[in-house]
């Protein structure tokens, strides 16, 4: 940045190097959440087991010993998931914000976890009936691609029935949001009252969000089907600040607003179904992280998308670890903690917002 512009442009130099800052400090705190994340549990492991540990995996070697096997086999894939699920859901809920303009418009508030929940409930209980040929068509994808369906079927009708002559209506947004989560909660409740009982017992664990059968395939399909995305999401960055001002003003700008924002809802489609697909319904990271980033950083999408990535990967590995270990050897759903951290937060955010529009 030159100097004249430094000298015309205080504020700006200020939030740019509060914002790399803030990225920085993002930076560190993922390894930390992981090395944490790695040594607890009912068997302590001391730190420099778990860099030797890694270094095993890096290089494929055997396992040596309890506590390296406690790492690479049990702790390790476990934390990769949650690091996976955690950016993937807060990057899609910055791409649902900004696509719809509106800081409430969360995968989960508006129907997009719902409707990938549904579809990924009809494979687990029709796979051996109406889905049997669907199943072995695609074997170990049968549940992301399915939900990757589903949360993008939900995602087109929230946005067809939330969009008249090419303006987003936010009221009917939210509103189409809820019809559709009451209406995938009935089909899929409809759909446990026919599982049976083993089939029962994984759904309702996996409808609280689990972390706990993550298995080195999921993990594999998953990073493919969140990796794709933020790899291509950086490109769309200055179209979703261009929406911050309206969808009129960026296409002024020369963006081809229509096929930018189709690209964007099947990124964020992608990444909410296959999370939800591998670790069930995990609630408030895509409404909590990126909210809590434009407090710190701003709303250029530039570095909110990284930024989030980061940021919903801790906070999900922290929510796995106090799961593991809170009432060890009890294995809590990730997703109950996580409402139980996300929803004073998100409350917080909401009375803060209230006392500066109304000082």
């Amino acid at each position: 940045m030159s100097s004249a512009l430094a000298r015309l442009h205080p504020a700006l130099v200020w939030r740019w190097n509060r914002t790399r800052t803030v990225l920085a400090l993002l930076a560190l705190l993922l390894p930390v959440m992981l090395v944490l994340a790695l040594a607890s549990g009912p068997v302590s492991v001391p730190t420099v087991q778990i860099v030797q540990s890694l270094l095993h995996a890096i290089s494929v070697s055997e396992i040596h010993g309890q506590q390296d096997w406690i790492v690479r086999e049990l702790r390790l894939p476990r934390a990769l998931l949650a690091m996976l699920v955690g950016a993937g859901l807060a990057v899609a809920g910055a791409i649902t914000q900004g696509v719809f303009r509106n800081p409430l418009a969360d995968p989960g508030l508006i129907g997009v976890s719902s409707g990938a929940a549904l579809a990924a409930v009809a494979v687990i209980v029709l796979q051996g009936s109406l889905l049997a040929g669907y199943a072995e068509l695609t074997g170990v994808f049968a549940l992301p691609l399915a939900a990757f369906a589903g949360g993008l079927i939900v995602t087109w009708l929230i946005y067809r029935l939330g969009t008249r002559q090419g303006q987003t209506q936010m009221a009917m947004l939210l509103l189409a949001g809820v019809a559709i989560n009451v209406i995938a909660g009935a089909l899929t409740g409809i759909l446990t009252y026919m599982a049976d009982d083993e089939q029962l017992r994984s759904m309702t664990f996996w409808s609280m969000g689990s972390l706990a059968y993550g298995q080195w395939s999921e993990i594999a399909v998953l990073a493919l089907c969140i990796a794709l995305p933020l790899l291509a999401l950086p490109r769309f960055a200055a179209l979703l600040n261009a929406l911050l001002m309206g969808e009129a003003v960026a296409s002024h700008l020369g963006f081809a607003v229509q096929r930018g924002k189709r690209w964007l809802i099947i990124a964020a489609a992608m990444m909410v179904g296959a999370g939800v697909a591998v670790a069930g319904m995990i609630g408030f990271i895509g409404l909590v992280v990126p909210h809590l980033l434009r407090l710190l950083m701003g709303p250029d999408h530039k570095a909110l998308l990284p930024g989030c990535a980061l940021l919903g990967a801790s906070l999900l590995l922290l929510a796995d670890t106090i799961a593991r270990t809170w009432l060890a050897p009890a294995d809590l759903p990730v997703g109950l903690v996580m409402a139980v951290i996300g929803g004073p937060v998100f409350l917080s955010l909401l009375l803060q917002q209230a006392r500066r529009v109304m000082a």
